[in-house]
């Protein structure tokens, strides 16, 4: 097939569309989302050495019912849709989910009135960490959360685990990377907050703008020095002594539901 120039719409579209998709892959997480009705599955794809056993003729039988296009791959190239050969076990499911878009569409969308919560993560890499902290701001109505293909988890079968299966429908932006990504939302009238231990203003009393960006650091380096540069203020969560800080899906946590406190009636 041959593709579409990158400056057409068709290319524009069906790029678009990709970031709305979410590739799950192992045999019981692809089974858990067929089962559930409300997922919109895509394509099941299977690796055509598979052994014919009860998973894989309920899936098969899921996808039927479905009416959802089934596809055998040799090992290598399902690989290559999983991304993850070691962990696929021949079994990977394309899964469309709404909320998912890529940061450009969703900020040439935006209204000019209104407040607009979004979450980044500079540097969060562990999975759970990550689903903990997905499934918090889809909870307190986050906006958007960025979502970096490169210095972020894959999404794959822990960290959907983590969030109790609420990434399907968490409003992710996808963004190659958060540094690129927050300052594209500066220059679309975001202010930018970081959470840092020894910032002197607090998360609970600091007045937020009404298109503001929060980004959490890591789990062992914090914020970095590229995110720290773009930063209009840096905020705190107050600690009692001799505790030091908190884990970072406690912390977006807290950071989602003070931004919705903010903005209660």
């Amino acid at each position: 097939m041959t593709l579409a120039p990158p400056d057409s719409k068709d290319y524009a579209q069906r790029r678009e569309q990709f970031r709305r998709m979410l590739t799950v892959y192992g045999r019981k997480p692809a089974l858990e989302a067929m089962r559930d009705a409300d997922l919109d599955c895509r394509i099941l794809h299977l690796a055509s050495s598979n052994r014919e056993d009860g998973l894989i003729r309920e899936l098969r039988a899921l996808a039927s019912q479905r009416g959802m296009d089934v596809r055998e791959h040799e090992r290598a190239a399902l690989s290559r849709i999983s991304r993850n050969g070691k962990q696929d076990q021949g079994v990977a499911l394309d899964v469309l989910c709404p909320g998912f878009q890529s940061l450009d569409t969703f900020l040439g969308s935006l209204k000019p009135d209104g407040p607009t919560r979004l979450l980044a993560f500079d540097g969060v890499t562990n999975p759970q960490n990550m689903g903990m902290s997905l499934r918090s701001a889809r909870g307190a109505g986050v906006d958007g959360v960025l979502y970096a293909d490169h210095g972020n988890p894959a999404l794959g079968p822990l960290v959907i685990k983590a969030s109790a299966g609420t990434v399907y429908s968490a409003p992710l932006l996808r963004c190659e990377r958060i540094a690129s990504a927050a300052g594209a939302c500066l220059d679309a009238g975001f202010t930018l907050y970081t959470l840092e231990a020894n910032a002197a203003r607090s998360l609970f009393t600091t007045d937020f703008a009404d298109r503001s960006l929060f980004v959490l650091g890591g789990e062992t380096e914090g914020v970095s020095a590229e995110i720290r540069s773009l930063a209009h203020t840096a905020l705190s969560i107050p600690m009692a002594e001799g505790v030091e800080s908190l884990n970072v899906a406690v912390s977006a946590a807290l950071v989602s539901y003070a931004g919705l406190l903010r903005q209660s009636p």
